[in-house]
């Protein structure tokens, strides 16, 4: 029998906790791959930190050159307050990026390719820059639902759009993210499957999979480019609402 190519995305139990009847808290797949994220976010620090070097080896260079990076992305969107928001978006780019990575190697498990997932982080960013807003201005955070200089009389309708658009980012953020990995994880799986079966097929036919091998080289490189993109896509637009949220933009 073949395999779905949605496969890959099924979520099973593998330690079932169920403390207080229908809540459910038991080990996924999902929670072991994001416990590995976490974990090779620890070790990697955590070896660069206790062998850093004066003149830095490869994998510190990398290490540098990221916390430069989103240092950069931070200041240059929040401007000087965004320093105190900088730990936050690297973790998020971190943790985020070595799912996304990971997920890439055969017979892992992609746990940002599920809405859940992303939904779960966008909406607790969604809320936390709306409290940092409240706490902020206070009842003049309401005031960024109103274009300054827009007509009174559309002022009702104007309301509406920017309180909508403003809501929409809890659901945006997390929706780009997971399409993104899923839909490159979907091709991937097609085109992994095409080929095999023209590999098995014997004759001319394993001469023809050579092309869609190719192609699912290119797909793989691919792959790594839009899950470091997304992850930064991610991350910056959350540096904005952050903005947003501070300066009321």
């Amino acid at each position: 029998m073949t395999n779905s190519i949605f496969e890959q995305f099924e979520i099973f139990r593998i330690v079932p906790i169920h403390p207080f009847g229908n809540l459910d808290i038991s080990i996924t797949n999902s929670t072991i791959f994001m416990a590995i994220a976490v974990g090779i976010f620890y070790l990697l620090y955590k070896i660069n930190i206790a062998n850093g070097k004066l003149i830095p080896e490869r994998w510190q260079s990398v290490l540098e050159l990221t916390y430069e990076f989103i240092h950069n992305m931070v200041k240059d969107t929040i401007g000087k307050e965004g320093a105190a928001y900088f730990p936050l978006i690297f973790t998020l780019f971190v943790f985020i990026g070595i799912m996304n990575l990971v997920g890439i190697i055969p017979y892992t498990f992609t746990p940002t390719a599920h809405i859940a997932v992303t939904f779960g982080l966008s909406l607790t960013i969604f809320l936390a820059v709306t409290f940092i807003g409240l706490v902020r201005h206070k009842a003049d955070f309401f005031s960024m639902f109103l274009p300054a200089g827009s007509p009174i009389a559309l002022a009702p309708f104007l309301i509406i759009i920017e309180f909508i658009s403003h809501g929409i980012k809890a659901i945006s953020l997390g929706v780009r993210l997971a399409a993104n990995l899923t839909a490159g994880h979907l091709l991937f799986a097609i085109l992994s499957g095409f080929t095999w079966k023209l590999l098995i097929a014997g004759s001319y036919f394993s001469l023809i999979s050579i092309f869609p091998f190719l192609i699912i080289l290119f797909i793989t490189g691919l792959e790594i480019a839009v899950a470091v993109i997304q992850v930064y896509v991610f991350c910056i637009l959350t540096s904005i609402y952050i903005n947003d949220s501070i300066h009321l933009h």
